[in-house]
């Protein structure tokens, strides 16, 4: 065991820690976190309209008088969820383009605004949607034609092709677009960026305010960016005859986030997280660039789904971001609440014990570096083996939960310190069953943290 842990201490830590401060997977990560605000008041708006609308349209019928009452909150909410999840892609790719042009120091405010109207640059700028003319009779499209008049018959009715200029689609705007967003900010911030470091910028007078003289310094840079993606966008339409956020939705986005789907997927995340940590580094924070940037768009396009269509049923995303400290980081990664429980009941350390009663508090909103750092579980033989089963044990049980369709994905956005069983009730929009599966898990990661704790007490004997 102990040359297993120097020749991973040797090998494997130094190869984590370069990943872990990789500038652009910083910038993705933080990128993520800052558009936290929009998320969470998108996901609240939804979780109060399945408590006021949806709920109550499922127990009383449709249209009962709570729901009538509730019609102003359920406006309001419907507003929060338009101004957040919405346009959620453009806030990210703006939050992006700063944080990555903060990590170069260069102006952070010109990255976001170039990454932003990059990503805009890219988008089919037209809607094109048919307009059903419910009072002309299917006999009459011939008529219509004649006289140039863009009208179908399909069926019993007659529709008419409309298209007009102006348009941002919410495909392009929401949680579907935050792939685009992300490829497109982030090669458009590094153009910005690279013609900053170059010097090719508009040099002002030293008595220029500081604000003009950066705000001429990056107009260069940010032309040659956003023309750059006005000339991809062209080339893709003329060439491919799709816009680069459908050609990306369709050849990248759409295959890695049905590779993050699979069972062994999950499971792998979150063994890795697990080996991280035990090796002292911060697992969550090293793979939050590919777990925001794959399982945060399921999560939202989860949410949308269910926005559009009022049910769980049929939604296209089994495993979302949240589903991971719903299920398998309970008390923290490690499930350690479970690991606190076994103390409890069975350790006879002291040194242990007074380790628990100090973490327990925090331990129950899922804060658990004391009990990493303090027991310590970094490096220990001790706890090797549970540490890494516990969680990717838990993935496997609640992914077959929700892949069976016994509870519904985890498409709410729920504040990461809320106690176990509550996160998963209410990131299920308030499925019971959800919450005593997160308990279910909790159970089993006492049952196998247990043998281990009784280990540690003989341990100490030997000692």
């Amino acid at each position: 065991m102990h040359g297993f842990l120097d020749w991973m201490q040797e090998h494997f830590m130094p190869v984590a820690a370069k990943i872990g401060n990789q500038k652009h997977l910083v910038a993705i990560r933080d990128g993520f976190i800052a558009i936290m605000p929009i998320t969470m008041v998108g996901s609240i708006s939804v979780l109060l309209n399945v408590f006021v609308r949806d709920l109550p349209n499922s127990w009383w019928g449709d249209g009962n008088s709570f729901t009538a009452m509730m019609d102003p909150l359920i406006k309001v909410n419907g507003s929060v969820y338009f101004g957040s999840i919405t346009i959620l892609a453009l806030a990210f790719a703006f939050s992006l383009g700063y944080h990555l042009a903060k990590a170069y120091d260069v102006n952070p405010i010109a990255g976001g605004v170039i990454a932003f109207s990059a990503v805009v640059t890219c988008m089919n700028q037209s809607a094109v949607f048919d307009l059903v003319l419910e009072q002309v009779d299917p006999s009459n499209v011939s008529a219509l034609q004649a006289l140039g008049v863009d009208a179908i018959a399909k069926e019993d009715t007659v529709s008419l092709a409309v298209t007009q200029w102006g348009y941002l689609g919410s495909a392009y705007t929401g949680a579907t677009g935050l792939f685009t967003a992300l490829i497109v900010g982030l090669v458009s911030s590094m153009i910005y960026i690279k013609l900053m470091q170059a010097n090719i910028t508009i040099k002002m007078p030293e008595n220029v305010p500081p604000a003009v003289s950066h705000s001429f310094a990056a107009i260069i840079p940010g032309c040659i960016a956003i023309y750059v993606f006005a000339i991809i966008t062209q080339c893709c339409v003329a060439w491919g005859g799709m816009y680069p956020n459908e050609l990306i939705q369709k050849w990248l986005q759409a295959p890695l986030m049905g590779l993050s789907q699979n069972m062994f997927s999950a499971i792998l995340v979150s063994f890795l997280v697990q080996v991280l940590w035990f090796f002292g580094l911060h697992g969550s924070n090293i793979l939050d660039p590919f777990v925001l940037g794959v399982y945060t768009p399921a999560l939202l396009e989860d949410l949308a789904y269910f926005e559009q269509h009022r049910t769980t049923q049929g939604m296209p995303y089994i495993w979302t971001q949240g589903s991971f400290p719903a299920y398998s980081q309970m008390g923290g990664a490690g499930v350690t609440l479970g690991l606190l429980i076994a103390i409890f009941v069975f350790s006879k350390r002291k040194d242990v014990r007074e380790v628990a009663k100090l973490s327990a508090p925090m331990g129950l909103f899922n804060i658990n570096e004391t009990v990493i750092f303090g027991l310590p579980i970094v490096l220990n033989p001790i706890y090797f083996i549970p540490w890494l089963i516990v969680p990717p044990i838990c993935t496997l049980v609640a992914y077959l939960f929700t892949a069976s369709g016994m509870i519904p994905p985890v498409y709410v956005q729920v504040p990461w310190v809320m106690p176990v069983g509550i996160y998963a009730f209410l990131g299920t929009g308030g499925n019971l069953l959800a919450g005593l599966v997160s308990l279910l898990n909790l159970g089993l990661s006492f049952l196998i943290w247990a043998p281990f704790v009784i280990l540690a007490n003989r341990m100490k004997e030997v000692d």
